[in-house]
């Protein structure tokens, strides 16, 4: 499937027009809601597959980011064979009291699974809990790209990022 197809087809399914307060507290008439492909099994094996093709060779491990990278990183597992872990915002008080977990990241080559991404912040956050359990997180891989220019983490220009699709492609869609 061409970028143009898996874009028209996201497009389709995310883009809602109505009345949307953003968490800016701004009110817009249209939203991207990207948990409508995450949530769809046959967009989801899409989004994964474009994804899996833009992995570095040396991946030894998929880190999902709470809540929206958690699918997409199961679903790419699935697809390539590379085992998966899960970021979560914080370390959980209770339990394994663990921000990272699925599996030990220790000394392993980690790439980053997110959804959206427009300034990285998050990513910024969930690179650092990752490289503090010992992995060396070697770039991030997104379904889509939502900022300005090229695909990068302000906070962390060391990290390749990489985008399945950008804004700008699900624009040209509308």
């Amino acid at each position: 499937m061409s970028n143009s197809d898996l874009a028209s087809r996201i497009d389709a399914r995310c883009r809602l027009t109505g009345e949307f307060v953003l968490r800016s507290g701004q009110v817009a008439n249209e939203y991207f809601d990207k948990y409508r492909f995450e949530g769809d099994p046959v967009l989801l094996r899409q989004v994964a597959k474009a994804m899996v093709a833009l992995l570095p060779e040396d991946a030894e491990i998929l880190a999902g980011l709470e809540l929206g990278g958690v699918p997409i990183a199961t679903a790419m597992s699935l697809e390539c064979g590379l085992p998966a872990v899960f970021v979560r915002k914080e370390a959980k008080a209770y339990g394994t009291c663990l921000a990272v977990e699925g599996g030990d990241v220790d000394g392993r080559k980690v790439v980053l699974v997110e959804d959206v991404i427009t300034t990285g912040g998050a990513v910024a956050d969930g690179a650092g809990l990752v490289e503090q359990a010992g992995a060396q997180v070697i770039g991030v891989v997104c379904a889509i790209w939502r900022g300005e220019g090229d695909p990068a983490i302000a906070k962390r220009l060391d990290l390749p990022v990489r985008a399945a699709l950008t804004k700008d492609e699900l624009d040209h869609c509308a």
